[in-house]
């Protein structure tokens, strides 16, 4: 079986975490997707959240009904209509992905029950010119098929989801998603950027915290770097000129409530090595890098520290509402496990009629045609309008990563 979405996945997905070394993202976009199949107060039924540089921007969830920006910039920017297309393609996707998680539990022989479905896509520009994109869509807690844009094909996780492989690869998927992920998505992410340029381009250095505290003969160094804005930042440890990434823990990049980011690292020395370590920082808001040390008699503290962390912890529960869900799912499954059941080969596949007021966010449509296997179709607008069937819901605006794949819309095929 292939392991869990953990946390850190998922914000690498949406773009939140980096490389801890590199820091050449300029501006990203992802969206997060969470389908339950049993809401609960709290946690809606359909959740669609859209991030641009880590910051959440959108959000859609059935028990609002309505699609809202999270940010002004993107309130005074959107043009009228914008977000009643949204809405309007918001509420088919809920529908459409309470389908597929029926269908899932089909695939895998399940009984009705708690059930979770989420997919996370988008794209990043890097500063020198090239663009990065990504895509994955688990079920229950496990990953379920993934697209790697660097060799163009889709990554099945497992038995079930190797039909659904098969199936998208016959029906030249691949080439729309390679389309979307360098074309589409960044096409709307510089639109957004643009809506937020004042807003998303502004600096602010980090505060550093060093701590560090013995245990059973080794000295644990934690290097705290929180209030800086953009997201773009590297920690390192060095011990005298050597820089030490392979050797530390990262704690990746998480927002703040004031939308600024927070990360960490931390190594294990010898306690009599102490002085020959110094946290690196380097960041866009610091005139030029930064290096720290640990200084106990200083008497400073991570209070401030801690408290943002914890502050970024309820935030990301917040925002990524229904993953808790879905991961406890995990340890709850029936102890049969993920087995296909026999003679189910069920696809996401099915046509749709969009219309042109949808090509703004994420187009219209109902799967059909149950027998036929996997397809997942996109709506993509190059120059002029081209109706590429579509069920998987990359188009323009929240269209670009916000997807609802149709498996068998009108119900179940068998081969």
């Amino acid at each position: 079986m292939a392991p869990a979405l953990g946390l850190g996945l998922l914000l690498g997905l949406l773009g939140l975490l980096g490389d801890p070394g590199a820091a050449t993202k300029v501006h990203s976009l992802h969206y997060l997707t969470v389908a339950v199949s049993e809401p609960s107060p709290g946690v809606p039924q359909y959740t669609i959240i859209g991030f641009v540089d880590g910051i959440p921007f959108v959000r859609y969830d059935s028990e609002r009904g309505r699609m809202e920006p999270l940010t002004q910039w993107m309130k005074d920017g959107a043009e009228p209509g914008y977000w009643d297309g949204q809405t309007q393609s918001a509420v088919r996707h809920q529908h459409l992905d309470a389908r597929n998680l029926e269908i899932l539990q089909e695939r895998y022989n399940q009984s009705r029950g708690l059930h979770t479905a989420l997919w996370a896509s988008g794209c990043d520009l890097l500063s020198d010119g090239s663009v990065r994109g990504s895509f994955q869509y688990g079920y229950d807690g496990r990953d379920f098929i993934s697209f790697d844009l660097g060799s163009g094909k889709f990554l099945a996780a497992d038995s079930a989801a190797e039909i659904t492989r098969r199936r998208w690869e016959q029906e030249e998927e691949a080439e729309r998603w390679t389309y979307y992920l360098k074309h589409e998505c960044p096409e709307w992410l510089r639109k957004y950027a643009g809506f937020g340029q004042k807003e998303l381009e502004r600096k602010e250095p980090p505060d550093v915290h060093v701590s560090g505290k013995e245990e059973y003969g080794t000295l644990i160094l934690s290097c705290h770097a929180y209030g800086f804005y953009p997201n773009t930042i590297t920690v390192s440890w060095m011990k005298e000129n050597a820089t030490l990434d392979q050797e530390m823990e990262w704690g990746g990049i998480v927002p703040n409530s004031d939308g600024t980011f927070h990360t960490w690292a931390r190594i294990k020395a010898l306690p009599e090595e102490r002085e020959q370590y110094r946290c690196k920082v380097d960041h866009p808001g610091m005139l030029e890098p930064g290096l720290f040390a640990w200084e106990p008699t200083s008497g400073r503290n991570l209070t401030m520290a801690v408290a943002v962390s914890v502050i970024a912890a309820i935030l990301i529960l917040t925002v990524l509402i229904g993953f808790g869900v879905w991961k406890l799912q995990s340890g709850r499954r029936d102890r049969s496990g993920y087995n296909v059941a026999a003679g189910k080969d069920v696809g996401m596949n099915g046509s749709t009629a969009g219309t042109e007021e949808d090509q703004g966010g994420i187009p219209g449509g109902s799967g059909q045609d149950g027998q036929t296997g996997i397809r997942a179709e996109f709506w993509i607008r190059s120059g002029v309008q081209s109706g590429i069937r579509g069920n998987c819901r990359v188009g323009l605006g929240l269209g670009s990563g916000v997807g609802s794949f149709v498996m068998d819309g009108a119900g179940l095929g068998q081969e």
